[in-house]
């Protein structure tokens, strides 16, 4: 995992986060005296030796309660040692080992000593069961060395950091029925579905996790609410019901600084407010006159209102680290949730080196739908995060709703932007309008330090997004002197607008009005500027749009999955917040709210996640891979003015590589018709194609019987409900697919094919009849770039679509051509 992936810099809720690793009483350590009762097992018998071995685990294992390594011990060799994820061979165990945890230790036992001029010994810090076959360590660099050389052990890999991806939304996706605010008596199915939100924990005492009128928790729920320095368990109750907290790996990478930070505290508490937001954004309850400050006023509430709510703090005021995420997708698993929420995401990498990937796979594989944002690197090609198949990939589009703000400039042009500004206005009177580039060139885009008081004091500062955080800008305009800010895009932003709580009177504008201020103010020998607010509105056309910084496509790790999946709501939400931290998040930021409005992947990804509860609720028999085809082919390309999907960055038309399937529409996804089916064996035969060696599939699959014996001859012969087809060395693509009907008996579906007119398209046969419910049909699509086509592109879209009078199971294509000729 590429721990450089970069997050939305210039939005200040979607800086990286990393995950602390505490020192417990069960992080032991392993000393010279255990290295001593190995070596003189080891020169017994065989048989002798193993019965000493494991009895000298035993007495480890009940002496973990009472050897405990002090925090300030830990921070003197943390230093010297780092964090490594460590793939075992899982069914190499030894018989004698009662537990894997037990031969972990052994493992860890076995090591030699450091080779550091401080010798450090080996720390374990978790054991692996659900989600991935090993442990997490602190090791130094030899001891993860000689770690390597062990034939039981498959790989080891250093931690790696990932990052956050930081309420009309329910009218604007046309929910109803269980949904419907004015519905007295809502499903109580979806009450039965747990959903496992791994972020910056919970803030319990939120309104929107009220449990009035749900029914007793499920009896087959296994999880808990843990207790902390600031948090009581007994603030759960029958919507909240699990609160926990993982933070082994952040305190090992951090080498003890978190005991001097006294807002980090080893609870579920959020004190952050990204936890708490993506949270209630997926299950949180109804809450009347809910806003920011007087911002988007109306009832908040989280797409499934009767779903449950699990916590799993993964993210602290850093990041979030593999070996915690791991930990915590490990626990959610044997806790029982159905849904995992997961608003976070690394770089690109092979699959068995992905934490995410790994972890989601055994959730999956135990019926759990998995939903992952897509991450804020875009409009950047090939961005992605989180592009495993069997995750469900999700984008950010825009709303209806807009926060209008207008610059007023000297020159009486008058420009529309957008704010979440809440104090005290300019009025009308202009004011000085300054754009300082400063002597290196940083003025302009307002970093730190960078603006001149006696130049900026009084007056309206323009400053360029990026680099910084936009909320931040403001806070250095205010710092400066300055009574306004204007907040111009450029061009890696285009024109899309992300609104803020901002400190002082501030408007965000796009690049083309930017442009035009940037010129009056650096032009005029007098510019002038005011700022006014036009509160909240709704109707906004188009819309949605693809958010300018959602991550795009292509698929880096397997081209032949088109990624993202879907886009959702993921620009100015508004959900609940943390009572710990300001509305910017902002050390001077000491306004308290009780809900907030944020953007980011971090934010669609909920949505999806709380959808799919609802269809886990409706249909609980179907897998995670139905309920993804229902999502993903029922959703819509269009805007409400019916004119294709346009992207913020450039105001074009947008493409599969940005929106996926489309924008989704979950009145349809309850009723799709037909589903594209994948079971866990497709994705190991899946692996397999990707020409990984046996022991690499198995650290994706954790079974210890994989050999390929079955696999596809390419991977996108995997049943996705999307095709991306790549023309190399060879003109002609074959793809065969298999739908299910989950629709009415005796349905009958024709198809229809949209392409480019580079590629001829065959799909056969032309017509499917379901004669039952249940039925499975499968057709061949062929793919042919025609000769002679003057091909100067290299990539193109089209759709193939099978219809009846009811419904409508859209797939797009995306086709790459890697030879021009």
């Amino acid at each position: 995992m590429h721990p450089t992936f970069c997050p939305l810099t210039h939005a200040h809720f979607l800086v990286p986060t990393v995950s602390r690793a505490s020192y417990k009483s069960n992080a032991l350590p392993f000393t010279n005296l255990w290295k001593l009762s190995l070596s003189l097992s080891l020169s017994l018998s065989l048989k002798t030796a193993m019965a000493t071995v494991a009895q000298s685990l035993l007495f480890l294992v009940s002496l973990q309660g009472l050897l405990t390594l002090s925090f300030a011990a830990a921070a003197a060799t943390a230093a010297a040692r780092r964090t490594y994820i460590v793939h075992m061979s899982h069914h190499e165990k030894p018989s004698l080992f009662p537990t894997h945890h037990e031969w972990y230790l052994s493992r860890l036992l076995s090591l030699p000593s450091s080779s550091s001029s401080s010798p450090s010994s080996p720390t374990l810090l978790y054991s692996y069961s659900a989600a991935y076959p090993g442990f997490a360590a602190s090791l130094d660099p030899s001891q993860a060395a000689s770690l390597r050389r062990s034939p039981a052990v498959l790989g080891v890999y250093e931690d790696a950091v990932y990052s956050l991806h930081t309420t009309r939304t329910p009218e604007f996706l046309g929910l109803s029925a269980e949904l419907s605010a004015h519905d007295p008596n809502p499903d109580p199915s979806s009450a039965d579905v747990v959903i496992g939100v791994l972020d910056t924990g919970v803030w319990p005492e939120s309104r929107s996790f009220d449990d009035s009128g749900m029914p007793d928790v499920p009896a087959r729920w296994r999880g808990q609410c843990e207790s902390g320095p600031d948090f009581d368990p007994r603030l759960c109750n029958k919507k909240l019901i699990g609160a926990r907290s993982f933070s082994k790996g952040y305190h090992m990478a951090s080498g003890g600084s978190f005991l001097k930070d006294p807002k980090e505290t080893d609870s579920p508490r959020d004190q952050e407010g990204h936890g708490t937001h993506t949270a209630s954004t997926a299950a949180g309850s109804r809450v009347a006159n809910a806003s920011l400050l007087g911002y988007a006023s109306g009832t908040a509430r989280g797409m499934a209102t009767r779903a449950r709510v699990a916590s799993y703090k993964v993210c602290w005021r850093n990041g979030c680290f593999g070996s915690d995420i791991l930990a915590g997708m490990d626990q959610a698993i044997l806790d029982g949730v159905d849904v995992l929420s997961l608003s976070l995401g690394g770089g690109s990498a092979p699959y068995y080196r992905d934490t995410i990937a790994i972890g989601s796979f055994a959730a999956v594989e135990r019926g759990i739908f998995v939903s992952c944002s897509a991450g804020n690197a875009g409009p950047a090609r090939a961005t992605l995060a989180n592009v495993a198949p069997w995750i469900m990939t999700v984008g950010a589009g825009t709303l209806d709703r807009d926060f209008p703000a207008y610059a007023v400039l000297g020159n009486k042009n008058r420009f529309t932007g957008v704010s979440l500004y809440s104090g005290p206005g300019m009025g009308k009177k202009l004011v000085g309008l300054v754009y300082d580039k400063g002597s290196d060139g940083s003025g302009n885009l307002c970093l730190p330090g960078s603006l001149q008081p006696a130049l900026v004091r009084g007056k309206v500062v323009v400053c360029d997004r990026g680099t910084n955080a936009r909320v931040e800008k403001g806070s250095v305009v205010r710092a400066a002197g300055g009574v306004g800010m204007i907040l111009a895009n450029t061009a890696a932003s285009g024109e899309e607008l992300v609104a803020d709580s901002h400190l002082l009177p501030a408007v965000a504008v796009g690049r083309k009005v930017g442009d035009l201020i940037r010129e009056y103010a650096s032009s005029n020998l007098n510019p002038t500027a005011t700022i006014g607010f036009g509160g909240t509105v709704l109707g906004v056309q188009p819309s949605p749009v693809v958010a300018a910084f959602s991550s795009r496509g292509p698929n880096l790790v397997t081209p032949q999955i088109l990624k993202p999946d879907v886009i959702g709501p993921g620009v100015n939400i508004l959900a609940a917040w943390s009572g710990a931290v300001g509305p910017t998040g902002l050390e001077k930021d000491t306004r308290k709210t009780q809900f907030n409005i944020m953007s980011g992947t971090s934010m669609s990804c909920p949505h999806i996640s709380g959808l799919a509860a609802l269809l886990k609720a409706a249909h609980p028999n179907w897998s995670p891979s139905a309920i993804k085809s229902a999502l993903m082919t029922t959703s819509y390309t269009h805007d409400n003015t019916n004119s294709s999907l346009r992207d913020a960055a450039g105001g074009t038309y947008s493409t599969p590589w940005a929106h996926g399937s489309g924008h989704v529409d979950p009145e349809k996804a309850l009723s799709p018709g037909l589903v594209y089916d994948i079971s866990t064996d497709d994705y190991v035969a899946f692996l397999c194609s990707l020409d990984y060696t046996i022991d690499q599939v198995r650290a994706v699959a954790k079974r210890p019987n994989v050999t390929c014996s079955r696999k596809f001859a390419d991977p996108g012969q995997l049943n996705y409900p999307s095709f991306s087809v790549l023309f190399g060395s060879k003109r002609i693509v074959r793809y065969t697919r298999q739908l299910t009907n989950v629709g009415a008996a005796g349905s009958v579906y024709a198809v229809t094919v949209m392409g480019p007119p580079a590629v001829e398209v065959t799909v056969k046969p032309p017509k499917l009849v379901f004669a039952k419910v249940g039925d499975r049909r499968s057709y061949t699509v062929t793919f042919v770039s025609k000769k002679g086509m003057n091909q100067t592109v290299r990539s193109d879209f089209g759709s193939i679509v099978w219809s009846n009078a009811q419904n409508e199971v859209r797939s797009p294509v995306a086709y790459a051509w890697t030879q021009i000729g």
